[in-house]
C-alpha cells in the first residue's frame, strides 16, 4: 500500500508554531513515528506553502497512491483549485487537520475540500495523520 501525506501552508513550522495549538512536535519526527509504526505501508510526504505547488503534487501522486492525507492548512478554506484537483484525480482524498477548525475562527469552518474527499479528520493533533492511515488500511 502506497499513502501519500501533503501538507500546506505553515505546516513546516510545526513544533514551534503556535503551540497551545498544534502542540511541540515537528512533523517530521511525527512522520518516523508513523512509518515506525506502519512498516509494510510505503510513504511520500510532501509539504508547501505554495497552492500551485500543492495542486501540482496532488495531480502527481493521484494517480498512483491508494490514498492521500491531504493537510491543506488555510488553503483548506479558500481554494477551489485544490477542490478541482481533487475531483480530477482517481485516488482518494482524507481531509486531516490537527485542530477542531469548528472550535476556531468563523472562516475555517467553510471547506472546498470536504465535498470532495472521501473524509474529514479532525481535531486530534497529529494522531489525525494515524487515524487517516487506519481508514486506508481498513478500508
Amino acid at each position: 500500500m502506497k499513502i501519500s501525506i501533503i501538507n500546506g501552508p505553515n505546516l513546516n513550522l510545526l513544533g514551534t508554531r503556535e503551540p497551545g495549538v498544534y502542540g511541540n512536535q515537528t512533523f517530521e519526527s511525527y512522520y518516523q513515528v508513523l512509518q515506525n509504526q506502519f512498516p509494510k505501508i510505503i510513504f511520500d510526504y510532501y509539504q508547501s506553502n505554495l497552492e500551485g505547488e500543492l495542486i501540482n503534487r496532488i495531480q502527481e501522486v493521484g494517480f498512483s497512491s491508494d490514498g492521500i492525507l491531504l493537510n491543506a492548512g488555510a488553503y483548506t478554506h479558500t481554494s477551489v483549485a485544490i477542490g478541482d484537483a481533487i475531483k480530477s484525480i482517481d485516488s482518494p482524498v482524507l481531509e486531516i487537520h490537527i485542530s477542531n477548525t469548528f472550535a476556531r475562527e468563523d472562516f475555517r469552518h467553510t471547506s472546498f475540500i470536504t465535498p470532495v474527499a472521501k473524509g474529514l479528520i479532525i481535531g486530534f493533533g497529529l494522531d489525525s495523520y494515524r487515524l487517516g492511515i487506519e481508514s486506508f488500511v481498513s478500508s
